[in-house]
């Protein structure tokens, strides 16, 4: 390190993990998550079920041009290297802060600011699960970077006397934007609305930039609000069910806990806690109001978590504690405490590569595991395709599975067929392509990774189905998975309210 500065090395750090994004990227198919979101491209409207639009939109144009994953993939991974970049720059934006608000304490006591920047992009580098919305994006891939913006606005508000009417409009695009990515993003909008709080000399309320701001934020998610009116505002009941969970319990939060430490790594736990142990002495407030980009969302997520949650909800709120952490990695560098953070980067490292290789090698099948996790990520694309020619073989009226997750690989590899989901919950594929029609016959999709009895005998079900090929998924002389087609005749009772 002593041949490069601390600002090459970020860059040159940034780069290697992108490369490997990038091979990644076009070595395995998309995910259930990457396809639904892909649909939402080839099917583009104001809003969709699950989710607002942007992570769609944003996807328009390559997926107009080509079927690539490693292509489209370029998205997510170019989403992560401006995250990264961005926390680089927040971090010495707080350095900034604390050096100026505290020079006659910390002037010496700082390690470089650039230094401080590297640490809190390698705590990324080293954190397992944002490599995954690297690759495959999400609506949180979208959230960090403009979490990351959110909070540089907030930083501007604070070093600065005034807000100009750039910032307010900037400030309002960032929200608006925001908004359109992820409906989780208003715990971003408390965040902000906590450091304008913080400075109470500060007005802000009365000024006609932030009025601005507020009806640019409006006018950008308009067309969600728009979509979920005219849809009885299913979108918004949905994410409330769906935020709620199950029965709620305490071994599920401590389950949470110990997969967010697992997912993103203890190296940003020990920059954190290093941090305000050495670095915390002035302007409290300020700091944990910043602080709160992280604090709000993932507190929230934490009590959410009893009733069930997903680990990838927090991405945004990690990436906005990383500056923190680099900054007290940074100090515990300086305080010769370099062997603990070698040893839990090393060790970080390994992880994440040891899951790229089990990733590529396709998983492994043992006594000691139910199922192939990565069974999912290979397979799908011929039988996609196999599914499209047996289903127009036998003019059935499209393809049907049992599960929406297994609709969603199915509807984009056996574009243009339609997918029906034959179970009784509403989702996106009701409002792509409907309901099965009384008496239409379907070919039925059957995944070994996600089996299901035949649908007929019940009602709603089909009145008999007989079985027409299958296929299996090889992947170095091992059995990943297999698929079973057949065909179903005579759809029964398909107007079932859902």
């Amino acid at each position: 390190m002593r041949h490069q500065s601390p600002s090459s090395w970020a860059a040159i750090s940034i780069c290697i993990a992108a490369a490997l994004h990038f091979a990644l990227g076009f070595s395995i198919e998309f995910s259930v998550d990457e396809a639904h979101y892909a649909l939402y491209a080839k099917h583009l409207a104001w809003s969709y079920f699950d989710h607002p639009p942007l992570v769609g939109w944003i996807q328009w144009p390559l997926v107009a041009l080509t079927s690539s994953e490693g292509i489209i993939r370029l998205i997510p991974e170019l989403l992560w290297v401006l995250s990264a970049f961005l926390v680089y720059q927040v971090t010495i934006e707080i350095h900034h802060l604390m050096q100026g608000r505290n020079a006659g304490y910390l002037t010496t006591a700082l390690p470089s600011a650039n230094l401080c920047g590297l640490m809190a992009v390698l705590t990324i580098i080293a954190a397992p699960l944002p490599h995954v919305l690297a690759i495959g994006l999400l609506p949180d891939t979208l959230l960090a970077p403009l979490s990351l913006g959110l909070m540089l606005m907030a930083l501007r508000w604070i070093q600065n006397d005034y807000f100009t009417v750039s910032d307010w409009i900037i400030t309002g695009l960032l929200l608006g934007l925001a908004g359109l990515s992820k409906y989780t993003a208003a715990f971003t909008a408390f965040a902000l609305l906590f450091v304008f709080l913080a400075l109470p000399k500060k007005p802000w309320i009365t000024k006609a930039g932030f009025w601005i701001a507020a009806a640019i934020a409006l006018i950008v998610i308009s067309p969600v609000l728009y979509w979920n009116w005219i849809n009885d505002w299913i979108s918004f009941k949905y994410q409330i069910a769906h935020g709620s969970g199950g029965t709620w319990a305490w071994r599920r939060v401590g389950a949470f806990i110990g997969i967010q430490i697992a997912c993103f790594g203890p190296l940003l736990l020990l920059g954190s806690y290093t941090y305000i142990k050495h670095c915390l002495h002035s302007h409290k407030l300020l700091i944990f109001a910043l602080l709160s980009f992280f604090m709000i969302p993932f507190m929230i997520f934490a009590s959410l978590s009893g009733g069930g949650s997903l680990p990838h909800w927090t991405t945004p709120a990690w990436f906005c504690l990383a500056p923190f952490a680099g900054i007290g990695l940074a100090k515990a560098w300086a305080m010769q405490h370099r062997m603990a953070i070698r040893i839990l980067f090393v060790g970080q490292l390994l992880i994440c590569l040891i899951g790229f290789g089990y990733v590529l090698s396709g998983g492994m099948n043992t006594a000691a595991l139910k199922s192939n996790p990565i069974a999912d990520l290979y397979g799908w694309k011929i039988a996609g395709e196999k599914a499209a020619q047996l289903a127009q073989a036998t003019k059935a009226n499209g393809i049907a599975v049992q599960n929406w997750t297994l609709g969603s690989r199915a509807a984009w590899y056996a574009q243009p067929v339609p997918v029906f989901v034959l179970d009784q919950r509403q989702d996106q594929f009701d409002l792509w392509f409907g309901q099965l029609p009384a008496g239409a016959n379907a070919l039925v999709i059957n995944w070994s990774g996600m089996t299901f009895k035949p649908p007929v005998g019940a009602n709603p079900a089909f009145e008999l189905c007989e079985p027409l090929d299958n296929l299996e998924i090889i992947r170095f002389g091992q059995v990943l998975s297999k698929f079973d087609y057949s065909l179903c005749r005579n759809w029964q009772d398909a107007g079932t309210a859902r």
